[in-house]
């Protein structure tokens, strides 16, 4: 059971010292960076210590419940739409681009469980499902790649996600990658210029090397 996803119903009080929790979680890790303690979480908060550890076990589980929301608010529609859109790879690459929208907004959350982020796959279920669907779709259309399978996309993905590492948190430096990932599984390249290049932050060889 991924205990950030499967909660059982909490009363309304209850509810809200979780809202004010991960609100205040994002800000923290936003404001400190991924080493951010969770005293200081629970008191931005406004709440105790204990009211935390009540809700959230560890900072684990409060980073997942974090991302959990954001994706849940940011990336569900998106993929509703997409899943609506009769042209499949367009819907694919909207999808691509909420998630990165998430990515890079909570930057220092992705970096609270680095080396770790199979966690996220509690998650980011019906995100990858969503994925296949429209992949398969773009396929039978003939805008995407026939030789292009889940696999491939995972890990295009998953580098794509890598790529918040190497930019400012915030930034929007992850577009031109997503269209260099366009440009490669279309059937045909879109005619469009290139999104503009970001400068590396300092960071970025660390991000390559490991």
């Amino acid at each position: 059971m991924n205990r950030a996803v499967d909660r059982r119903p909490l009363r309304a009080d209850a509810a809200r010292n979780v809202d004010k929790i991960i609100a205040a979680a994002r800000q923290c890790f936003r404001e400190h960076g991924p080493e951010v303690p969770l005293q200081t979480i629970a008191v931005t908060a406004g709440v105790g210590p204990a009211t935390l550890f009540r809700n959230f076990a560890d900072k684990e589980e409060l980073v997942l419940a974090a991302l959990n929301q954001q994706l849940r608010l940011q990336v569900d529609p998106a993929i509703d739409e997409a899943l609506a859109d009769p042209d499949a790879a367009a819907g694919l690459f909207r999808v691509i681009d909420a998630t990165m929208r998430v990515a890079s907004e909570e930057a220092n959350l992705l970096g609270a469980v680095a080396g770790r982020r199979g966690l996220l796959t509690g998650i980011t279920g019906g995100l990858i499902e969503s994925i296949a669907v429209l992949l398969g779709r773009g396929q039978g259309q003939g805008t995407l790649r026939s030789d292009i399978s889940m696999t491939d996309m995972i890990r295009l993905l998953a580098m794509l996600i890598g790529v918040v590492d190497t930019m400012e948190p915030g930034s929007d430096a992850w577009r031109r990658p997503v269209a260099l990932v366009e440009d490669a599984i279309r059937t045909e390249r879109p005619d469009r210029a290139l999104p503009p290049q970001a400068p590396l932050t300092g960071n970025a060889f660390d991000a390559v090397l490991g």
